[in-house]
């Protein structure tokens, strides 16, 4: 999931399907490398990151496998013929 933070350009992405264990973040504004999300105690998984305005594309990467966003059904398809997560800044 993704919700805009408190000051503009900030998105809190979430991760909340049950028994993972590591959480990654990727996407075109971290040049698709992996960033670790922090554990919440309820297990969700919680990355919080100051985006330039415009439509980013991301996955999550979960114990390993690379995931579009469970709980955002906006998505685009990438150059792998598989999909991408979609968040748009203003």
């Amino acid at each position: 999931m993704v919700s805009k933070g408190i000051r503009k350009g900030n998105l809190r992405f979430v991760f909340t399907r049950s028994g993972a264990s590591r959480v990654l973040l990727a996407g075109d504004f971290n040049q698709w490398k992996p960033l670790p999300m922090r554990k919440q105690k309820d297990g969700s998984f919680v990355a919080n990151l100051d985006l330039r305005p415009g439509t980013h594309e991301y996955k999550f990467i979960v114990d390993g496998q690379w995931t579009v966003d469970p709980d955002n059904s906006a998505w685009a398809l990438n150059p792998y013929g598989t999909l991408n997560s979609v968040a748009v800044v203003e």
